[in-house]
């Protein structure tokens, strides 16, 4: 092939890199417009037509009813005390609720473990996402109807939030092992048991510990919370304030909240450095 023909064959192959990345850019711009016109249009509709703007008054008027809230009530700080414990506990209880009753999912989630895989291994991940699809306010409300107002319907109502999350990392962690101490374990004649003793944990403890503590941490917010519908702790404050119209009050129980989940950072954060 001379020269004259390897330049033709090079600009050919240009010009068919330049066509190929004209189209992408296109393809990408387009994508990119119809987003921005989603974005648009959603902000129309939930935001500029769904709202009273003629009830937000003016600017004055929000900045008014802003500064009531720019108050604390010292003198609700003591009776904080309880209800803060409380909302500590329901993240805790929660939690070690929903990690151990993850244990089922995340055993029968695993495909390279699970027994049965064609039933149980569906049946394991349908578990997981109703589990995480499921708000838990949703599951709170759930609860208080079942239990009652109380910190029992919050404990339960984290409990069942908190199995898909912990089970579905763990799950994909055991999915991740090396196989090499299973197959050696199972070898010598060890049981189920002992394999997942002697042969998985080892491995995935430090990953499952891991999601344990991100999921307290984040359920201590999700307890704040709960309160809002009857399962205790300080968000059951929150509301007893907000309907007195207690603005400071409500202030002082936002920065109680504010205080337990600095609190659960700080904790989570020197747990993880310790494992590590």
């Amino acid at each position: 092939m001379d020269n004259a023909t390897g330049y033709r064959v090079m600009d050919m192959r240009t010009e068919d890199i330049l066509a190929r990345r004209t189209r992408r850019q296109r393809k990408a711009a387009i994508v990119a417009a119809a987003l921005f016109g989603l974005v648009v249009w959603s902000v129309d509709v939930t935001v500029v037509q769904d709202t009273d703007w003629e009830r937000i008054g003016s600017l004055g008027e929000v900045m008014e009813a802003a500064g009531q809230f720019a108050g604390i009530d010292f003198s609700l700080f003591p009776s904080l005390l309880g209800p803060t414990l409380e909302t500590l506990l329901i993240a805790c209880l929660g939690t070690a609720m929903g990690a151990v009753l993850c244990v089922p999912a995340t055993w029968f989630g695993a495909m390279n473990i699970t027994p049965f895989a064609p039933i149980t291994y569906p049946i394991a991940r349908l578990m997981m996402t109703l589990s995480r699809s499921v708000h838990e306010i949703v599951w709170a409300l759930f609860f208080v109807a079942v239990f009652g107002l109380g910190a029992m319907a919050g404990v339960f109502a984290i409990a069942m939030r908190s199995i898909g999350f912990i089970a579905k990392l763990s799950a994909e962690a055991i999915e991740d092992i090396d196989p090499g101490p299973v197959e050696a374990m199972r070898a010598t004649g060890a049981n189920t048991f002992q394999v997942m003793l002697y042969a998985i944990m080892p491995q995935v403890l430090p990953q499952v510990i891991g999601t344990v503590i991100f999921e307290w941490e984040i359920n201590i917010r999700r307890s704040a919370v709960l309160g809002l519908v009857g399962a205790g702790g300080l968000g059951l404050v929150f509301f007893r304030q907000m309907n007195t119209f207690n603005f400071h009050g409500v202030t002082s129980v936002i920065i109680a909240i504010l205080a337990i989940i600095f609190l659960g950072e700080a904790i989570s954060h020197a747990i993880r450095r310790r494992m590590i």
